[in-house]
C-alpha cells in the first residue's frame, strides 16, 4: 500500500477531526433518546459528508461502505469502509473516548486502516505489511507473558443487542477478572484495539464481529498482535467472535475465553 494514499487518508482525517471538534462541547447533555440519537446522526452525517467524496479522490475505484454497524462478507475489490464518529454517543455526552475510522479492505481482507483521535491529535495508521505507527511512530504490543499483570476489555458493537449478547458479555467479563489485573468494558471498541496495538493495553476480545472493527484489527497485526477467532483460527472480516492480544497472553487469554 502506497505511503503517499496513507499520508493522503491521514490529511483527510485531520480534517475531518477538526470539523467535528468544532461540532462537540463537554456542556451538551441530551434529555431524551430522541434528542441523543438526533445528535449522534447529524455528527456520522458532518464528518460522512467530508470523507466521501475525499477518499473517492484519493481511490476512485474504491466503493464506499459506512454502515459500522454492518457484518459479513463483502464481494472482492477495494472497499472503502468508514466508522464516521466511533463512539459517537461519547461524543455527544460530553465524554473523551471518540475517533473517525477508515480502513481500506480488498479482497476481503484490510490493507490500509486510520483511525484519528481528534481531541488528542492521536493519529493510528497501519498498512498490510507496513507496520503500525502512531504519529509516525512505530507501535509495538507489550511484552506481558501473564494475564496476572494484563489489562484486558471488551465491549460493545452497538446498543440494544439483548439478553443473549448481554449474557455472553457477562460471562465472560467473569471469566477474565478472575485472571487478569483489570478489565474494562466500554466503547468504542476501535479505541481499545488501538490501546492493544500501542501497549496500553495487553488483550481485547469481542463476541460481535463488524466490519468497522477492521481498521483496529490490522492496527493490532501490524504492531506484532495475535488475532484470532475464539476458536483459534485466524480472524476473518467475517469472524464471528475475536480475540486480539500481545503474542505473550493470547493462549491463556483464549483459553479462559
Amino acid at each position: 500500500m502506497s505511503t503517499d494514499i496513507t499520508a493522503a487518508v491521514s490529511a483527510v482525517l485531520r480534517q475531518a477531526g477538526a470539523r467535528l471538534l468544532r461540532r462537540t462541547s463537554t456542556e451538551f447533555r441530551p434529555s431524551t433518546l430522541a434528542e441523543l440519537v438526533a445528535a449522534v446522526k447529524a455528527n456520522d452525517a458532518a464528518v460522512a459528508d467530508l470523507l466521501r467524496p475525499a477518499l473517492a479522490e484519493i481511490h476512485p475505484d474504491a466503493r464506499w461502505l459506512d454502515d459500522e454497524h454492518g457484518s459479513g462478507p463483502l464481494p472482492d475489490g477495494d472497499w472503502w469502509l468508514i466508522d464516521p464518529v466511533g463512539g459517537n454517543m461519547n461524543a455527544v455526552q460530553g465524554m473523551t473516548d471518540f475517533n473517525i475510522g477508515v480502513s481500506l479492505v480488498r479482497d476481503g481482507r484490510p490493507v490500509l486502516a486510520a483511525l484519528y483521535f481528534p481531541l488528542f491529535d492521536e493519529l493510528y495508521t497501519a498498512t498490510e505489511g507496513g507496520g503500525a505507527f502512531l504519529n509516525g511512530v512505530r507501535l509495538s504490543v507489550s511484552a506481558k507473558t501473564s494475564l496476572d499483570g494484563a489489562l484486558a476489555g471488551t465491549g460493545q458493537a452497538q446498543p440494544g443487542q439483548g439478553p443473549e449478547m448481554a449474557d455472553r458479555v457477562g460471562a465472560s467479563y467473569s471469566a477474565m477478572a478472575k485472571h487478569a489485573l483489570y478489565v474494562r468494558i466500554s466503547v468504542p471498541v476501535t479505541h481499545q484495539l488501538a490501546m492493544v496495538a500501542a501497549g496500553r493495553m495487553d488483550l481485547h476480545w469481542q463476541h460481535d464481529n463488524v466490519r468497522a472493527h477492521a481498521s483496529g484489527v490490522l492496527l493490532v497485526q501490524e504492531a506484532g498482535g495475535v488475532v484470532t477467532d475464539l476458536d483459534g483460527k485466524p480472524w476473518t472480516l467475517t469472524s464471528r467472535e475475536y480475540l486480539a492480544a500481545a503474542p505473550g497472553v493470547h493462549a491463556e487469554a483464549l483459553a479462559l475465553l
